[in-house]
């Protein structure tokens, strides 16, 4: 397995942050691998795979260069720059197309991922082939959606910094993604991989959420490093498109509270529900109010958070309108 050794201090000064070009990464790496994890991925995919495909069918050396750089257990780091607090999309994506050609052809050259193709080895294009392609992501497939994904994003965020100062970094990072776990005595696990160890005591660590399903590690040495993993389910499910309620459902509660109700098949917070719907918090909140005082919804309180879930009252009234136990049905 592969960990960090981590510092008190390191660790304290460690904090969450947002990233659209991690973003962006992450939803080439899903139209790369064309497989959807849940219905709001599926749609996604449907709406932009083929374009994508396209895309790289008319340039077959953009098409060698993203598999050759997205490896089963690796990808080459300059395609991964460590996202930084603040930093726009523009500014990362400068990051990659300025990479010196030789280095990214010796990431590309990684022994992860095999050899360098010959039809690669002699090119000084390549950061510039991959800056157009996550370029062509983010506007194409990322950009739209940025807004409500946004809103995602930070609802992990607030959910997981609730949870470190209630349980510490230990309880949030055991739950980040399959592999990351801490492990004691200032040691980070970061991946289940046979990776020598790095000592990155009074280094910047950031924490980086992303929709898509997919989850990586990035460095500066020795100064920026980076865990980038996929937000908490109950939100990402969701960023592919909105819950449709069924039409009796939202003729006898309105659409707005419909869809509330019927999100409430699982116990979610005001800041999730506001994410997942992008409706405003007063008007989750106005909702949640009615909901409870016709008892078709309960709260109780996890820690510093309050969780609102439907009600056996609440349950018959969605099945009867056929929205059944959870929200399933999505539109763009």
């Amino acid at each position: 397995m592969g960990w960090w050794q981590v510092n008190a201090d390191t660790l304290a000064r460690s904090r969450f942050v947002i990233s659209p070009l991690a973003e962006t990464f992450a939803s080439l790496h899903l139209l790369h691998a064309g497989t959807a994890s849940h219905p709001g991925e599926r749609a996604w995919l449907t709406a932009h795979l083929p374009a994508y495909r396209r895309r790289l069918a008319d340039d077959p050396t953009t098409a060698l260069l993203i598999r050759t750089g997205l490896g089963r257990n690796w990808t080459a780091d300059f395609l991964t720059p460590t996202p930084r607090d603040r930093e726009t999309f523009e500014e990362g994506l400068t990051r990659i197309r300025t990479t010196p050609p030789d280095r990214a052809r010796a990431h590309l050259a990684h022994p992860p991922l095999g050899p360098l193709p010959a039809a690669l080895a002699d090119r000084d294009d390549l950061p510039d082939r991959a800056a157009d392609l996550i370029q062509y992501v983010w506007e194409d497939a990322v950009r739209p959606y940025w807004d409500r994904r946004r809103r995602v994003l930070e609802a992990d965020v607030v959910a997981r910094t609730a949870r470190v100062s209630e349980g510490g970094w230990a309880a949030v990072l055991d739950a980040l993604r399959p592999g990351t776990r801490w492990l004691g005595d200032s040691r980070l696990q970061i991946n289940l991989y046979a990776n020598p160890p790095r000592e990155i005591s009074g280094a910047e660590l950031v924490f980086v959420p992303v929709t898509p399903k997919a989850g990586w590690v990035a460095w500066e040495e020795p100064e920026r490093y980076a865990v980038v993993y996929p937000c908490a389910g109950v939100l990402a499910e969701h960023h592919g498109g909105r819950v449709a309620p069924p039409a009796a459902l939202g003729a006898l509660l309105g659409p707005a509270r419909s869809t509330v109700l019927v999100l409430l098949g699982s116990p979610r917070s005001t800041t999730q529900l506001t994410a997942v719907t992008g409706q405003a918090l007063g008007s989750v909140g106005r909702h949640l109010r009615v909901l409870l005082d016709a008892g078709l919804v309960e709260r109780r309180r996890a820690g510093r958070s309050v969780l609102y879930s439907r009600t056996a009252a609440g349950e018959v009234l969605v099945t009867a309108s056929g929205a059944g136990a959870g929200p399933d049905t999505y539109r763009s």
